[in-house]
């Protein structure tokens, strides 16, 4: 997959605004083309991915 879906596009835009509003700097907006997902590191340790269908989840703390 080489764009960013619809539903990728409008969660993103809704998550950067969540940690935004919790004051949560956005370190690093990645779209990875082979996987089809959005990458968002957020703050110290706040890892997020995002899925072609919108979906997305929190990765593991490895701290």
């Amino acid at each position: 997959m080489n764009f960013v879906t619809v539903e990728q596009a409008i969660k993103s835009v809704q998550i950067c605004q969540n940690l935004s509003d919790f004051y949560q700097d956005i370190v690093l907006f990645r779209f990875d083309k082979l996987k089809g997902e959005i990458y968002i590191l957020a703050g110290e340790n706040i890892e997020i991915i995002i899925y072609s269908d919108g979906n997305w989840e929190f990765l593991p703390n490895e701290n």
